[in-house]
């Protein structure tokens, strides 16, 4: 079944050609960065996107590619704030153990518009309806509570209210966003940037826990959409992030850069 995506038809109808070409981008955290990456490969080989999605990390991606930046641009406002505290503030555990408004501000201020509907590109960012326990997503509204909401890992983050009701990440049920737009475009590229790490080793922590329980329940849930794609990028060699780990991006860009161009020399030659 299609979930209904808010102000995405409206958004669709505004372009004078109906989208081709679409991109799903995954969650990750750190890992996320490769989806940089990605898009100097995508550049590099003149495919421009219609329509893309995004989930958690992939929702930041998403919003500030479509609004304009460059990926350089993403890389340089990454780069001046590259430890957890500049996003993030310890707080009294009550719905999490981390606000995200220091990183509200700083999205807010890499952000030429305030609004989905005002990006270039059609955008659709996903969550997790807490409520109802659903996927949804949105193409139309303000970007920042949104764009946190999708990227609110329970216990690490509490949920974002919006008008009344609580979202939380939405790799909670759909961590590759596929479902969002696929009947929307002709040829849909799916970002995997989060693949398992099987060298895990436990720590007797209450956050390596849940990033740990999150990363296999983000992991069995991508099957679908993965399989509704018609190209996959995975970026294997992203396992060894931490969802935490903001020194990464050098690395992660050049891992995303490099399988996005096998990917896309493949599905050219197609």
């Amino acid at each position: 079944m299609q979930l209904k995506i808010d102000g995405l038809l409206e958004r669709i109808g505004l372009n004078p050609k109906p989208p081709r070409i679409g991109f799903a981008f995954s969650g990750g955290g750190a890992k996320g960065f490769t989806h940089i990456g990605a898009m100097m490969a995508f550049e590099k080989f003149g495919v421009s996107a219609d329509i893309i999605s995004g989930v958690s990390a992939g929702s930041i991606a998403a919003v500030l590619y479509a609004a304009g930046l460059s990926p350089q641009d993403i890389i340089d406002c990454f780069q001046e704030y590259d430890e957890f505290s500049n996003y993030t503030q310890l707080t009294i555990p009550k719905t999490g153990l981390f606000k995200l408004d220091r990183f509200a501000k700083l999205l807010d201020s890499w952000l030429p518009v305030k609004h989905l509907e005002d990006l270039r590109i059609p955008t659709v960012v996903c969550a997790t309806d807490l409520d109802a326990g659903k996927s949804v997503g949105w193409s139309k509204g303000e970007i920042i509570p949104r764009v946190l909401a999708s990227c609110s890992i329970p216990i690490i983050f509490p949920p974002v209210e919006i008008n009344g009701v609580k979202y939380v990440d939405g790799g909670v049920l759909r961590n590759l966003p596929a479902w969002a737009i696929r009947k929307h475009c002709k040829i849909l590229y799916g970002l995997n940037c989060s693949p398992l790490n099987r060298n895990y080793k436990y720590k007797d922590t209450l956050l390596d826990i849940t990033l740990r329980t999150y990363n296999l329940m983000s992991k069995a849930n991508t099957l679908q959409d993965l399989n509704i794609c018609d190209f996959v990028v995975r970026t294997s060699g992203s396992a060894r992030f931490g969802t935490f780990d903001l020194h990464a991006l050098q690395k992660a860009v050049k891992i995303g850069y490099d399988a996005t161009c096998k990917v896309l020399e493949l599905s050219i030659k197609s």
